[in-house]
């Protein structure tokens, strides 16, 4: 597999090095598109490491140079810059790009760092590298399915025909939308690697996560929304995204250090109990651990409520959120506008530039090279030979499966075929 490698171990090297904390106002700059285009070479030299089962080297190097708390940072930042600095900016009198692509290249630098994070953090000593940030970590992942929750209880984001003939700002800020979608779905994962390491996360990371959060409940939520299943018909084989919070859950109520800091009061209590339900044979079948989940309900059926503990716990708060808010206080008009000015009016020279580099960043010929297993139909879940012409990203069994799939991919197929044709 030597061939299909990106990256040589000394150039891997230097990337992580040099990687480093944006302040928001630099997002989008040059030195910033610089890192953005070396996180992609990171992102897809992981996946190739882990696809080969050549060792992980990427992820030795992010743990070795100390460099998770900065992707965490980076995260967070862009987060908060797609929160309070876009929505500013989109309504500035001045601000009509007739190119979104400098733009669109901010609102996905979340999705590789997310992408990033959830290939390294499937490695324990990575979880552990995190140090304090783990806090501001969890306290990301919650905002994400938390959002997933919220979405899934008001129909979803809106159809793609509403802005199928908008302005090229109304296709970035939709393709904004399905981007947000795949981020949750990406942190669900994150989450889910880091409840692997439950017994050995602080008593602030668990107490954040187990009182603060309540997320075993909010897991629960999930497993009844599913918002990433198609809704027709029974799905008989169990989907990732399922397993990961059916993982997450038996690892925050079945680890002695959860089972010994979770309060199970009479909500929790309900909450969980509704879980019983889903634990049919067909599941056990495909995760036979959950057996003990169900016995752990069983014996939950038959104990009382406790009530709220009131146990002083010194907790140590997430940090890196609240610093960046007070940082940028009332500052964010006046960002959005030295960023109108000097990052996202580019001349055409500068964007045929940019556009160039980016299309030589990706490599999706050798990602497609590794693919780790047989493609499996959208729709059905069976081997699939047949490909969505349009985006590339999709694939089916069957034509029959693909239209049956549309009234679902084509929200993500027409802005992904765009984003193709940018690069």
């Amino acid at each position: 597999m030597g061939d299909l490698e990106l990256l040589l171990p000394g150039e891997a090297d230097v990337l992580v090095r040099g990687l480093r904390s944006f302040q928001l106002r630099e997002m989008g700059s040059g030195g910033w598109n610089q890192q953005h285009e070396n996180l992609e070479k990171l992102n897809m030299q992981a996946i190739l490491d882990a696809t080969a089962s050549q060792g992980e080297p990427i992820q030795e190097l992010l743990v070795t140079h100390g460099k998770i708390p900065t992707l965490v940072e980076e995260l967070i930042a862009v987060e908060m810059w797609k929160q309070k600095v876009f929505p500013v900016l989109c309504r500035l009198e001045d601000f009509k790009p007739q190119n979104t692509f400098p733009i669109y290249m901010v609102l996905h630098h979340e999705a590789s760092i997310i992408n990033l994070l959830e290939t390294a953090f499937f490695h324990k000593e990575v979880c552990e590298s995190a140090e304090d940030t783990i806090l501001d970590l969890v306290d990301y992942c919650h905002r994400k399915l938390t959002l997933l929750v919220a979405q899934s209880g008001h129909g979803g984001p809106p159809e793609e025909e509403e802005s199928q003939y908008g302005t090229p700002m109304q296709e970035l800020q939709k393709q904004a939308e399905l981007m947000e979608f795949e981020i949750a779905l990406k942190a669900l994962s994150v989450l889910r690697y880091i409840t692997d390491c439950v017994d050995s996360l602080s008593l602030s990371t668990l107490s954040r996560m187990l009182s603060t959060h309540n997320l075993p409940c909010l897991l629960v939520e999930l497993l009844e929304h599913s918002p990433w299943s198609r809704q027709e018909g029974e799905q008989q084989k169990l989907s990732k995204l399922d397993g990961q919070v059916w993982i997450a859950l038996y690892n925050l109520l079945l680890s002695p250090e959860a089972r010994a800091r979770y309060c199970l009061t009479s909500f929790a209590r309900g909450q969980l109990l509704k879980l019983r339900a889903f634990l049919t044979d067909t599941l056990l079948d495909q995760l036979p651990n959950l057996a003990d989940l169900q016995g752990f309900l069983a014996h939950l059926a038959l104990t009382e409520a406790q009530p709220p503990k009131k146990d002083l716990v010194l907790e140590q708060i997430p940090e890196i959120w609240e610093r960046l808010e007070r940082e940028n206080r009332g500052k964010w008009q006046a960002i959005a506008k030295h960023q109108l000015r000097h990052v996202f009016s580019p001349s055409e020279q500068e964007l045929r530039l940019q556009a160039r580099r980016w299309a030589e960043t990706y490599r999706l010929d050798v990602l497609e090279a590794v693919a780790p297993e047989q493609p499996r139909c959208a729709y059905c879940n069976a081997e699939a030979s047949k490909r969505c012409s349009r985006c590339q990203n999709e694939w089916y069994c069957c034509r029959e499966c693909q239209v049956k799939h549309w009234e679902k991919h084509g929200k993500a197929c027409v802005p992904a075929a765009q984003d193709d044709r940018a690069k």
